[in-house]
C-alpha cells in the first residue's frame, strides 16, 4: 500500500516549493504571485528507510526498491474557497482520496514575498484554511442528504442513514471536523462515509515553512510555536522545515546534502521527517522481503497478521498462505546473512496469528 498525502495551503506558502522538494519532480511552478499553481500536481517519492539500504548492503541483491509515498499539491486555497473564490476549490475533489494532509503555514517574513492577506499570521492563517475545509465538507453532506431525502420513499432504510447523515451535517455546522464524528454502527453510513472522503476527517500534519535562518539563528520562533500550539490542541503532528533548503538539496549528491544539512544543524532531511509523521499519524510500519533479485520495503498498518501482509505483495499470498520465516532487522544485521540466523534460531516459523513487526524481514511460504 502506498501512502498518499496532499498538500494544502494558502497561496504562496511555500506549497509547490515544497512539493518540487519532496518529490524532485520539478513539475510544480513555484512562484511570487497568488495562484502559480493552477492544475493539479501529483509525483511519488521513495520513503527513505536506512534498513533497506543496510539489508541491501549485506545482501547485494540486483536492485533495491523502497515503498513508495504519492504526494498531490493543488492551488492554495483562500478565504471563500468553498464558494467558488481562487482556484483551490475545484481541485479539492484531488484530496479526497489522500489518507494525510499536509498543511504547510507560512512562518517567515519576506517582503519579498508576497502574502495573499497582507502579513505573515500563522494562527490566522491556519484557522482561514480548516474553515475552509469544513465548509467544504459541509457542502459534500448536503448534497448527499439531498440525495437521501430522495430515496426515503422507496427506501425505508434510507431514513436511518438520512437521519445520522443529519447529525454530522449538524456537527459540521458547529465548527466541529469529521475526525471528532461518533461515527454509528451503520455500514450503510460508512460506505457513504468513505465514498465521500470527507477532508477534516484525514490525519494532518502541520508543517512550519520557516526561513533559512530559523535553523541556525531560532528566528520565526513565535511564529513556529504558534503552529504547534494550534496542532497540539488537535492532536495532529508537527513539523518545521525550509522548503527553499529543501529544494536546494535535491541539485546535490548525497555527500553534498549531508554536508548542508550539518551546516544548518539538521540531522535529516524534510522528506524524512514528513513521511514518518505520516507513518505516525496512520500508524503504519515497514517489513522487508529479501533475495538474490530484490531487496524491497513494504507497508502495512499496525497490527496486519502475516497472511494479510502478505497479500499487500500479491493476493495470491495471502489466498495461499502456509507460513512465514521472519528475521527481525536487528539480527539480520547482527549476523549478516539468511543462513546465519537459521543456524543461530533467530530465524523463527510464524502461522497465521502473528502479527507483523515494523522491520522485520519475511519470507513467505503459499500454495495456490
Amino acid at each position: 500500500m502506498a501512502l498518499s498525502i496532499g498538500i494544502v495551503g494558502l497561496p504562496n506558502v511555500g506549497k509547490s516549493t515544497l512539493f518540487n522538494a519532496l518529490t524532485k519532480a520539478r513539475n510544480a511552478q513555484a512562484a511570487n504571485y497568488p495562484f502559480c499553481t493552477i492544475d493539479p500536481n501529483k509525483a511519488t517519492a521513495a520513503v527513505p528507510d536506512e534498513r533497506l539500504r543496510t539489508l541491501a548492503t549485506l545482501t547485494h541483491p540486483r536492485k533495491a526498491t523502497h515503498a513508495t509515498v504519492d504526494f498531490y499539491d493543488i492551488a492554495g486555497l483562500v478565504r471563500g474557497a468553498s464558494r467558488g473564490e481562487g482556484l483551490g476549490n475545484q481541485f479539492l475533489a484531488h484530496l479526497r482520496e489522500c489518507a494525510v494532509l499536509i498543511h504547510v503555514v507560512r512562518c517567515f517574513q519576506d517582503d519579498a514575498v508576497v502574502h495573499v492577506n497582507g502579513r505573515v499570521d500563522p494562527l490566522r492563517d491556519m484557522e482561514e484554511i480548516e474553515t475552509e475545509l469544513l465548509l467544504a465538507d459541509a457542502q459534500s453532506v448536503e448534497r448527499r442528504i439531498e440525495r437521501l431525502r430522495k430515496q426515503i420513499k422507496g427506501d425505508t432504510g434510507a431514513r436511518t442513514v438520512l437521519e445520522d447523515m443529519e447529525r454530522l451535517l449538524s456537527h459540521l455546522n458547529k465548527g466541529a471536523p469529521a475526525i471528532r464524528f461518533d461515527i454509528p454502527a451503520n455500514d450503510a453510513f460508512r460506505d457513504i462515509w468513505r465514498e465521500l472522503g470527507l477532508l477534516t476527517a484525514k490525519k494532518v500534519i502541520y508543517c512550519a515553512n520557516v526561513h533559512e535562518r530559523a535553523l541556525t539563528e531560532g528566528a520565526d520562533h513565535a511564529a513556529v510555536q504558534a503552529v504547534q500550539d494550534f496542532a497540539a490542541a488537535r492532536g495532529a503532528e508537527t513539523t518545521s522545515i525550509c522548503a527553499h533548503i529543501e529544494e536546494e538539496l535535491q541539485d546535490l549528491d548525497e555527500q553534498e546534502q549531508q554536508g548542508l544539512l550539518e551546516a544548518y544543524g539538521v540531522t535529516e532531511s524534510g522528506l524524512a521527517r514528513i513521511i514518518r509523521a505520516g507513518y505516525r499519524s496512520l500508524g503504519l510500519i515497514s517489513y522487508f522481503t529479501m533475495n538474490e533479485r530484490e531487496a524491497r520495503a513494504w507497508t502495512v498498518r499496525e497490527h496486519t497478521k502475516a497472511p494479510q501482509a502478505a497479500g499487500v505483495i500479491h493476493g495470491d499470498f495471502e489466498r495461499g498462505f502456509i507460513r512465514a520465516e521472519v528475521i527481525a532487522y536487528e539480527d539480520y544485521v547482527r549476523l549478516k546473512n539468511e543462513a546465519a540466523c537459521r543456524s543461530a534460531g533467530v530465524m523463527r516459523t510464524e502461522g497465521r496469528e502473528y502479527v507483523v513487526k515494523d522491520g522485520d524481514v519475511i519470507h513467505f511460504l503459499f500454495n495456490v
